[in-house]
């Protein structure tokens, strides 16, 4: 009997993208909240984390940060899934293209502008860094709108891993300013329909007040 896989990271953050992961294979898991906010860092959770970002998982002996590293452990540890074609499959290209982009072209430099707007000085909030990164993610998202000019999926006809790590991305974005477009809308729309997607969001959000 395997041990019981611990995600550490709760509510808005990347852990949503494990914890989808674990609810469309039917995996079990405990969520183990963390405060990114508090005046105190929980030094259990340094433990796990000394660079302190979410999320992190345990797994047994395995500790893995990275949300896209996780999510593909997951699937290849626990696999075959449908979440994750096979390198033979002729959506696996985009399947991986798509899978990196959520986090390495859109969520981290969306992180930029979002950032300065809420942490920064008033008048540092509006930087070249910031005005930069938006610019790339608005690049980037153009991959994904010729995308879905002619399907439904990042990898094509059916749901992957790469629109739970794209849709992530696109919820985070639509949230802080980015204005998405119809078909960006319409494909959130879809992704977070899945009964896997409501259940991660509850189980993500438990004991936060509405």
């Amino acid at each position: 009997m395997r041990t019981m896989i611990t995600v550490w990271g709760g509510q808005t953050s990347r852990s949503l993208r494990a914890v989808w992961v674990l609810e469309e294979m039917g995996l079990p898991y405990r969520l183990r909240p963390v405060d990114m906010l508090a005046a105190e860092r929980d030094p259990a959770w340094l433990a796990v984390n000394p660079g302190d970002f979410l999320p992190a998982i345990q797994d047994g002996d395995v500790t893995m940060v990275e949300s896209v590293a996780i999510m593909e452990y997951l699937m290849g540890r626990y696999g075959p899934t449908p979440l994750q074609p096979a390198p033979d499959d002729p959506a696996f290209g985009a399947y991986q293209q798509f899978l990196h982009l959520g986090e390495a072209g859109l969520a981290t430099l969306m992180m930029v502008p979002l950032v300065s707007g809420f942490l920064a000085p008033e008048a540092e909030r509006d930087n070249w860094s910031a005005r930069w990164a938006r610019d790339c993610v608005e690049r980037r998202r153009l991959l994904v709108q010729r995308q879905l000019q002619g399907a439904p999926y990042m990898a094509g006809d059916r749901f992957t891993a790469a629109d739970i790590s794209v849709s992530y991305a696109l919820r985070l974005g639509g949230n802080h300013g980015f204005a998405l477009s119809d078909a960006e809308q319409a494909y959130l729309a879809r992704t977070t329909a899945r009964d896997a997607y409501k259940r991660a969001y509850e189980r993500s959000h438990e004991g936060v007040a509405a």
